[in-house]
């Protein structure tokens, strides 16, 4: 996730001479240094996707998420420009792969019924359900389950790249909160020290293994067969793990927020 080689001291001089005048060329030139984070995030997003969804469309999608980040950055903020971009340019490119709306609606429909037997089975288990129960509380079978959740894996629908709205404009993927859970912001606010507790609550509540699949995709940038050669399983097993820890995330942080 390299940027192009110039120094820090030229990078800073660059955003001071941007935040005084708002200089076009000097935009391009910071679009140009940023470039690689778009082609990072493309790839990252595209893992998965069916073979119909250009890698090169992703990211040009993905550009306009590092204009907008480019023109929205402040750098007196104290915040680093990459974390803060990549959760707007995976922003752009998920919004324009929604307005296409390339997943069928069956797997809309099956993953809201997954999701809402997941967020049922929370609330009565205060743990993980297992594959089995979730089939029986679904009323499939459990080859049927595990068929849904490999189709789900082939979509941004159950992907810690899904990005949130956090407020007055701002957004952010949850991987990317996840990823430093003990570094305080410049201006952290009560409500960002909650967050970050039901944060820690969430993960510690999933499986070992889906913890560890969350553990070693994310943090540690393996593909997905690295992860299952390490667990033993196969790479469509740890797709099918790797979606349900992600759902079950969203559906404990929802509940835990509900209060």
């Amino acid at each position: 996730m390299s940027t192009t080689a110039i120094t820090e001291g030229e990078v800073a001089e660059l955003w001071a001479t941007y935040t005084a005048e708002r200089a076009l060329e000097v935009r391009e030139q910071l679009i140009v240094h940023y470039a690689p984070l778009v082609k990072y995030v493309a790839g990252r997003v595209a893992v998965g996707m069916p073979a119909h969804v250009e890698h090169a469309d992703l990211i040009s999608y993905g550009i306009f998420g590092l204009m907008d980040a480019i023109e929205k950055f402040e750098p007196e903020r104290g915040y680093k420009f990459e974390t803060y971009a990549v959760a707007r340019i995976r922003g752009a490119i998920i919004d324009e792969l929604r307005s296409v709306d390339w997943v069928p609606r069956s797997v809309r429909t099956r993953a809201r019924q997954v999701e809402a037997a997941l967020q049922q089975l929370e609330g009565a288990l205060k743990r993980t359900p297992s594959d089995e129960e979730l089939a029986e509380e679904l009323g499939w079978s459990l080859e049927e389950l595990q068929d849904t959740l490999a189709r789900m894996s082939m979509t941004s629908i159950a992907a810690l790249d899904e990005v949130l709205d956090v407020g007055d404009g701002d957004r952010i993927a949850l991987v990317d909160t996840l990823q430093d859970l003990t570094a305080s912001l410049p201006d952290e606010t009560l409500d960002d020290v909650e967050t970050k507790r039901l944060l820690r609550e969430t993960l510690t509540r999933l499986t070992e293994r889906e913890q560890t699949v969350i553990g070693l995709y994310y943090f540690e940038g393996m593909t997905l067969a690295q992860v299952g050669e390490v667990l033993g399983v196969t790479e469509s097993r740890v797709c099918q793990i790797h979606t349900k820890a992600v759902l079950s995330l969203r559906t404990k942080l929802a509940e835990l927020i509900r209060g």
